[in-house]
């Protein structure tokens, strides 16, 4: 009898584990073709929002002595971030060791050096929602996340600060600011922010606000353009910025649909709210302009479509087609007039409106994000307390717009005083394409 159940057992063992193996080989992930290919699309999108698109963007904007001078910060700044990221970027904004839900410790505020190198990032790793798609894709879209954020920056202190102090600065600043706000908001659980229940699809604080803020700080410390305002300081090729601004515009499918990490319905509703929002306040800005004007503009209608880009980042994963409507219409005439009223009466130089387009934008955005993802206005988030949400929402965005104008103030008033933020005004009254590079945009 005993042999005849040890034979009846081993009979029964060779019949599960073979079903065993096979459950367990099934529940390993695997990896998912067509989200792979989307992310590799997205990733590209990304890049071509910051080269080609921002530098040419930027580029038209400028005095013709200058465009060189913007589209190489724009190149240096993709070399210089994309190996920080790799070093060191990634693994402090997406390392979650140390990190437990609802409890603050000094890994709430920035990641550990566990993925340092990329240490663990081989061909085989996965990642994602479902863990679907490489690893190495993801840590490749983050890091055009990274890039474009500083190459913002360059729109509000464009025309004067010195080559070497920007690439210095960006480095610090991408230290200090971005991967840490990244983090807070981004790696999940325990993350200080992400705990708060800030929503923040694709980085309106992280990328937008935190720019934008950055960019007001940085024209501040600088100082303004010689002659500004009384020169005039026309932008000397409205054609490149109309192109950069619809390669940004193509771009942004990437950078909102993308951030759905998955080719999946999230990633059809951001891309159908993403055009939405930024058609509606592309002819927001453009009537805004009309009525004040008299006459709408190029100019007008380009800073008015990355407006829309910019306020509807945050919001794209969680709100409807209507709530991207209202969204995108409150983007286009608040920052319109952020852009031109309030930076008039101010007086500061923020040079291309880096803060009036991006600062303003994210804010508004962000803020806006706490209502219309509201399913009972037509959003698909999970909220159902809009008062609760958008307290959340200004917490995040207070937080952000503090941490991020304190650590800028003091990285350039260190970098002032140990090696100077300004050209000299000879090197300004040149301009920075000769002073800076010793080439021309323009030989005729």
């Amino acid at each position: 009898m005993t042999l005849r159940k040890f034979a009846g057992l081993g009979a029964l063992l060779s019949f599960v584990m073979p079903g065993l193996a096979m459950a367990e080989e099934a529940a390993a992930p695997v990896l998912n073709s067509g989200d792979t290919a989307w992310m590799l699309t997205a990733t590209i999108l990304v890049l071509f929002m910051t080269i080609p698109g921002l530098a040419l963007f930027y580029g038209g904007m400028v005095r013709s002595k200058n465009l060189l001078s913007v589209m190489m910060q724009c190149f240096a700044i993709t070399g210089l971030i994309s190996i920080l990221w790799v070093i060191y970027g990634y693994s402090i904004a997406f390392d979650t060791t140390g990190m437990e839900q609802g409890v603050v410790n000094f890994n709430s505020f920035i990641g550990g050096l566990g993925k340092a190198f990329l240490a663990g990032v081989t061909p085989a790793s996965i990642t994602g929602p479902a863990a679907l798609f490489p690893e190495a894709v993801f840590v490749t879209f983050q890091m055009t996340f990274a890039i474009i954020t500083p190459a913002l920056i360059v729109g509000a202190f464009a025309e004067r600060m010195k080559f070497s102090a920007m690439l210095i600065f960006m480095g610090v600043w991408f230290t200090l600011v971005y991967a840490p706000i990244a983090h807070m908001v981004w790696s999940g659980n325990g993350g200080l922010m992400w705990d708060w229940g800030v929503l923040d699809f694709a980085g309106g604080t992280v990328v937008h606000i935190n720019a934008g803020i950055a960019g007001l700080v940085a024209c501040l410390v600088l100082g303004k353009r010689k002659g500004f305002p009384t020169t005039p300081m026309a932008p000397h090729n409205l054609g490149y910025t109309l192109m950069g601004a619809a390669m940004l515009w193509v771009g942004w499918f990437g950078f909102n649909a993308g951030s759905a990490v998955a080719a999946n319905g999230t990633a059809g509703m951001a891309m159908l709210v993403t055009q939405i929002a930024t058609a509606a306040a592309a002819l927001g800005w453009m009537f805004a302009e009309w009525i004040t004007h008299g006459k709408p503009s190029a100019l007008g209608i380009a800073s008015g479509v990355v407006a829309g880009l910019v306020a509807i980042t945050p919001a794209a994963g969680t709100v409807g087609p209507m709530g991207a409507l209202v969204i995108g219409l409150a983007a286009g005439v608040v920052c319109f007039f952020c852009a031109t009223t309030l930076k008039r009466k101010l007086g500061y130089d923020d040079s291309l409106d880096a803060f009036g387009v991006h600062g303003i934008g994210g804010i508004l955005g962000a803020i806006l994000t706490g209502v219309f993802a509201a399913p009972a206005l037509g959003g698909f988030g999970t909220v159902t307390d809009i008062g609760a949400q958008v307290w959340i929402q200004v917490k995040g965005v207070g937080f952000t717009v503090i941490y991020t104008a304190i650590v800028t103030f003091i990285i350039l008033k260190v970098l002032d005083a140990v090696m100077g933020l300004r050209v000299s005004e000879e090197e300004e009254a040149v301009g920075l394409d000769l002073a800076e590079h010793n080439e021309r945009g323009y030989n005729l």
